[in-house]
């Protein structure tokens, strides 16, 4: 491989229990079996030396390319043109159910459109984050890449009886494989990745992998069906919701927070994280972007999923209370953190991290999280049962004896713990939704309690976390830093949108944390996180923003804020965690948040654009 592509030159594909990543220039660089979560198949994104990759592209060094995902589906198609002849890669993953499996199968259909064209196929791929060795073994019908631990690769070609010989075009180098495929217009070929085979490689027809794709074309469309958004932006809003469906583990509706891992947050810099796990606070906030569009069997899923989490730990005490801020796909907690040393990471983006530190952490903000969305769902028809509710009153105790305690706070930072004013208003809802379903149902509660402990809540922020001099809510208690988690106060019921308050809130925001309508999390020099270095604007944040902006009224600002951000979407429409002064995309990709927060966003918006006649634009 060359050099590094640019984070969003990727699109994604995925089987709904593992991903994998797909340059414009042909190539998976990421590629993680049998879960979002297992070590890398295929890992150049993170050392383009080590990590293994499996590149389609045309053998003439000067091309170009183009993108694009079949319409209302997870199927890529990139395309290549020379003055010769045009060709494409039509790359899936057939779905796989929603019992776990080690069998994933990744599909690459090679074939020329119009003149000639020669595609040179690379694969190597490097096991467990490049760290253990492999055979390859050839035969007449394909090839297996044999791991040190018994791990299989195989590669089925797709091809007719008549097409040349796999061994006549076939070459392979320090246990690598090479194809050299030249084809006219009309012609294809291809291959199938497939990990966990139930057999040896074998040729693929052409009309068996037809039927894969027809079998994946027509999931992905009856899926999308489901959706009720008929709102502006309904291209945008549906290939967000279809990115969050790839980021779902279906055997247990898990939601990770990136398919990706270790990809910077500043160039260069150490803020590099895995994120290919399932966040309380990230999925939660799944429940209200997939309700909001009619998927409800994935919301059911997710609320089971974070019900089991509620009861596996209620009355349990420990540093961090009940509930962990993160859990593996599967519920699992030993998220251990680890630096890959070998791997030189994006760009040289140093150290690569697997598992993640932060899960440790205290961070209060999830239980109003996880509060707010069953009560949401409740309120969507969803019932809660008897056991459920009997631990979440356990958790709600938990909380109520701990809730006025320094923590780490939403953005994990690892400076030190403070009186978060966000975790303090999420504790709020947690109180608040508490009594909301008890009183709803007539259920057993402590609700006296709660209601006391959320009005102590309410006190203590309007006390503590206002700054009259900034004329804003601040960060933590004692500081003048703004924060834009606390873009959520007025959405979440803490505040009215028409309040004074939030309006002076919104000001102050705006003149310190938003550049050109993108918004920063927050000043790291004015609050040192404990880490080195800056990072890019965050765009959850910047539809929290469109969204705050909308509540309170301000819709031509939220539009235009909205319609800027469009045009930071990559060519597929994807987004990454964050972006950089010069609009590059930063951070694991894509980021489910950041398609969760323009879903809302986009729902908020236009909602409030129906309701009122909208003044012409700025500009």
């Amino acid at each position: 491989m060359d050099g590094y592509p640019l984070i969003e030159n990727h699109g994604l594909i995925g089987d709904l229990q593992t991903a994998a990543l797909v340059t414009t220039e042909g190539a998976v660089d990421w590629f993680c079996s049998p879960r979002f979560d297992s070590p890398s198949v295929f890992g150049a994104l993170l050392d383009k030396e080590k990590g293994g990759h499996c590149t389609v592209r045309p053998a003439h060094p000067t091309h170009s390319t183009k993108q694009l995902y079949l319409p209302d589906t997870a199927i890529l198609v990139t395309r290549f043109m020379t003055e010769a002849g045009a060709g494409e890669v039509i790359d899936f993953m057939p779905v796989t159910g929603t019992t776990a499996t080690s069998r994933h199968r990744l599909a690459r259909l090679v074939r020329c459109v119009r003149g000639t064209m020669t595609f040179d196929v690379e694969i190597a791929p490097r096991f467990d984050y490049g760290r253990s060795k492999h055979e390859l073994h050839v035969t007449p019908h394909g090839a297996v890449f044999v791991a040190e631990d018994g791990t299989e690769l195989t590669v089925h070609p797709i091809r007719e009886p008549e097409d040349e010989p796999l061994r006549d075009i076939l070459t392979h180098r320090d246990a690598d494989l090479q194809v050299s495929l030249t084809l006219k217009a009309g012609d294809q070929r291809g291959l199938i990745l497939e990990m966990g085979a139930d057999g040896p490689p074998r040729e693929i027809r052409h009309d068996e992998h037809e039927r894969l794709f027809e079998e994946a074309a027509g999931f992905w469309r009856s899926w999308l069906a489901q959706s009720r958004y008929a709102g502006r932006w309904r291209e945008m809003v549906e290939r967000s919701a279809i990115t969050l469906k790839l980021m779902t583990f279906a055997p247990s509706g898990a939601v990770v927070a990136a398919p990706t891992a270790a990809l910077p947050e500043q160039l260069g810099g150490e803020r590099n994280w895995d994120y290919r796990f399932t966040w309380i606070r990230d999925a939660s906030f799944s429940v209200y972007a997939l309700l909001g569009l009619g998927f409800t069997e994935e919301a059911r899923a997710f609320i089971v999923w974070l019900g089991d989490r509620v009861k596996e730990r209620a009355g349990r005490e420990g540093n961090t209370g009940p509930l962990n801020i993160m859990y593996k796909v599967d519920g699992s907690s030993d998220l251990t953190e680890l630096i890959l040393d070998h791997w030189e990471g994006y760009e040289g983006s140093a150290p690569v991290r697997i598992g993640n530190g932060a899960a440790t952490q205290l961070q209060l903000d999830i239980y109003g999280e996880a509060l707010d969305s069953i009560y949401f769902a409740h309120q969507h028809g969803f019932e809660v049962a008897h056991g459920g509710w009997t631990s979440l009153r356990t958790d709600l105790e938990w909380l109520a004896d701990h809730w006025d305690q320094a923590e780490e706070g939403i953005w994990e930072t690892r400076g030190g713990r403070q009186d978060f004013t966000y975790g303090r208003v999420m504790s709020w809802v947690a109180f608040d939704r508490a009594v909301r379903l008890a009183e709803s149902k007539g259920w057993p509660s402590a609700a006296d309690r709660w209601k006391a402990e959320r009005d102590t809540v309410y006190e203590q922020v309007m006390a503590k976390g206002w700054s009259g001099d900034r004329k804003a809510f601040v960060q933590h208690y004692g500081s003048e830093v703004l924060d834009s988690s606390l873009l959520r106060m007025a959405t979440v019921g803490f505040l009215t949108p028409g309040d004074p308050m939030w309006a002076s809130t919104l000001d102050a925001m705006e003149e310190e944390l938003v550049s050109d309508s993108l918004v920063y999390r927050y000043n790291p020099d004015a609050s040192p996180d404990g880490l080195r270095g800056s990072e890019g604007t965050f765009s959850l944040c910047t539809f929290m923003y469109v969204d705050a902006l909308a509540r309170a009224g301000r819709t031509n600002r939220a539009r235009l804020v909205f319609e800027k951000m469009m045009g930071y979407a990559n060519h597929l429409g994807l987004y990454s965690e964050e972006i950089d002064p010069t609009g590059r995309q930063l951070g694991n990709f894509p980021q489910a948040f950041t398609h969760l927060a323009l879903i809302d966003s986009a729902i908020t918006l236009n909602e409030a654009l129906d309701r009122r006649q909208v003044q012409p634009l700025p500009y």
